[in-house]
């Protein structure tokens, strides 16, 4: 008998909903399952028929033919070939069986991805912004895996362990009903000394688990910190607070251990012991002529086969409650409310037509380079201009805590709009609304864009009127021709290359081996950090954008690079309403409005050569000297 694990159970809120919801995926396979229980019926049948064969080959043919003197092998052999097809039987009914698990647990699996990426797309950015990533892989990962476990070992298991067991059962009330009350009382008494150090086993198993995930967390942060360890010389610091965590791991794991390794042994000689004492009690039923030896012999076979499956049952109800509470972490993400979007207006290409003597704005089905807003309600087309307007806008994350206040802007079509000020102050939270990655109550506030309440806009038309390059640049694993072409998908190869030339992202791409070719992965690790803001920057301009987001576009290009890439922006960002979030604020001396925020609040605005007269925040900011701002 294997050893026996006793762990921590991690266990589902609401089990009986998380188990309907399983059973509603797997409706339309149930003709499958019904062939599944056949075959767990055969191949329980055939492990009980060919433990009870025991009886008849040695009470029929065995011990008789020990006393004679020309013994017939023939009807023994027939036997023989019985038990083999008995057996051929279990193990292709076992085969069969699992065949056809594995294509409902690929099916099944491969709906559960599908549904639970696809929600994912769906969600809005605040999901993203309260849930960390790594909670949200281990849905795909840590989750999925414990339910790929539970049906491709827990269930089948349960199904044969169950069948099994109560076929043993009969069989064994059958042969002895004696024999079998002493089974039963022995394993009543196995089962109250499992669950008493189950007990104790499992919060140790528990707090083992935790310690385990600090100290992975402390040692993927330090790797991915190392040079800032090295820098400040923390080595034996790093060591001693990393000895200190190991060492809390060390006592959890023991405590967890202690228990767990006595209960295989302990389980394992009870198991011994009942054996011997059937065997002791069934040979004196055979001396008093009560039993004869084959009812024995196949009793006993019958022993080995009852309590491992018994006890097994107990620990695949654990493995199963840990893969429901995963299915349940899984359905809570598919059931998340995705983003909501009720707006009317529309972004259309157009065309200025002459229709019966004056000139009028007409959709066009394909791309011209001009923009204009359609409303639904009555298809009345309105030239895109790129003017908005923030009017008196409050914003919070949370109820209680406000993190813009009384904010009003108005961007002109064509202007450039800088957004300066220290980190916090709510230059990204601007964006954000701007974005409708969040919305504004209606209470407090409204943003209008072309005269437009933001939020009649639809989501999807105002993002694609939206470039952005945002400070934290992410690339895709592909080409950096496909990466250039994700701002646009139905850009041509010309348009991408002159999106490139525009950023100055040309230069650099033709130096590479493959050009623009080159294959990129892990996020662009192959490329400095500078070139990968060139290419978001090009990525930026192939959408060809009216209005245009920069933040933190620069962050992470140094000053000669930058000035390469200025001309190139400067052309860019010509005839389009931009917003640029800087804390370099030499690259935004040419905005035509430099908004100061600090805490949530405009506390100046103006030109560049206006706020350096003023000698106020802006001024200190630029100059490098540090004032505290009440």
């Amino acid at each position: 008998m294997p050893p026996v694990k006793i762990k921590g159970v991690a266990k589902p809120q609401n089990t009986k909903k998380v188990i309907l919801r399983i059973f509603s995926h797997l409706r339309k396979f149930k003709a499958l399952w019904f062939l599944v229980f056949l075959c767990v019926l055969v191949s329980s049948f055939a492990s009980v028929a060919s433990s009870y064969i025991i009886k008849p080959a040695l009470n029929d043919y065995i011990i008789p033919m020990i006393n004679d003197e020309s013994p017939d092998f023939h009807s023994f052999l027939l036997l023989l070939v019985r038990l083999a097809v008995i057996l051929a039987l279990g193990a292709a009914a076992t085969w069969c069986a699992n065949r056809i698990q594995l294509h409902i647990i690929t099916s099944f699996l491969f709906k559960i991805r599908v549904d639970l990426f696809n929600k994912l797309e769906k969600l809005p950015v605040k999901y993203y912004d309260a849930h960390p990533h790594g909670e949200i892989m281990s849905r795909f990962t840590n989750d999925t895996d414990t339910l790929r476990d539970m049906f491709s070992q827990s269930v089948p298991q349960l199904m044969s362990s169950s069948v099994t067991v109560l076929g043993v059962f009969v069989m064994m009330l059958v042969l002895s009903p004696v024999l079998t009350a002493v089974i039963a009382g022995s394993l009543a008494l196995m089962m109250i000394v499992a669950r008493k150090i189950g007990k104790r086993s499992a919060s140790a198993f528990r707090e083992q688990q935790k310690n385990i995930g600090i100290v992975n967390g402390y040692i993927e942060e330090h790797i991915e910190g190392q040079k800032v360890v090295k820098v400040f010389n923390h080595e034996k610091v790093i060591e001693a607070d990393f000895a200190v965590l190991n060492d809390r791991l060390q006592q959890s794991g023991m405590e967890a251990n202690t228990f767990a390794n006595i209960l295989g042994p302990i389980m394992g000689n009870f198991t011994h012991i009942q054996y011997a004492f059937v065997a002791i009690l069934g040979a004196f039923f055979v001396i008093t002529g009560s039993m004869d030896l084959g009812t024995v012999a196949a009793f006993l076979q019958y022993t080995r086969s009852f309590s491992q499956p018994v006890t097994m049952i107990s620990q695949l109800f654990n493995s199963i409650l840990n893969a429901l509470a995963g299915a349940e972490r899984i359905f809570s993400t598919i059931d998340e409310l995705p983003e909501t979007d009720d707006g009317r207006i529309l972004l259309v290409n157009a065309y200025e037509a002459e229709i019966d003597g004056e000139k009028k704005l007409v959709q066009s089905f394909a791309y011209t380079g001009e923009w204009a807003w359609k409303d639904n309600a009555d298809n009345h087309l309105i030239r895109l201009n790129g003017e908005v307007v923030f009017d008196d806008v409050s914003f919070g994350y949370r109820e209680n805590k406000t993190v813009l206040h009384n904010i009003s802007i108005h961007a002109k079509p064509g202007q450039k709009i800088a957004l300066v000020g220290s980190t916090g102050s709510g230059k990204t939270t601007v964006i954000n609304l701007l974005s409708r990655f969040y919305d504004v109550p209606e209470e407090n506030g409204r943003i209008l864009y072309d005269g437009f309440p933001l939020n009649e806009i639809k989501k999807d038309d105002l993002r694609r009127s939206l470039g952005m390059v945002l400070q934290d640049t992410h690339l895709f694993t592909g080409t950096i021709f496909d990466n250039i072409k994700y701002g646009n998908l139905e850009a041509s190869r010309a348009q991408v290359l002159e999106a490139a030339k525009l950023a100055n992202a040309d230069g650099f791409i033709r130096h590479l081996e493959n050009g623009y070719d080159t294959v990129i992965s892990g996020d662009g690790a192959n490329l400095s950090q500078g070139q990968r803001q060139l290419l978001a920057i090009a990525r930026a301009a192939v959408a060809n954008p009216p209005v245009l987001v920069l933040d933190e576009a620069t962050s992470s290009i140094d000053t000669r690079t930058e000035a390469l890439i200025q001309t190139g922006m400067d052309r860019l960002m010509k005839g389009r309403t931009v917003f640029v979030i800087a804390h370099r604020l030499s690259t935004v001396r040419n905005a035509d409005e430099i908004l100061v925020l600090e805490k949530g609040r405009i506390i100046e605005r103006g030109t560049h050569e206006s706020l350096i007269n003023q000698k106020g925040r802006y001024y200190h900011l630029y100059t490098g000297n540090s004032i505290s701002v009440e």
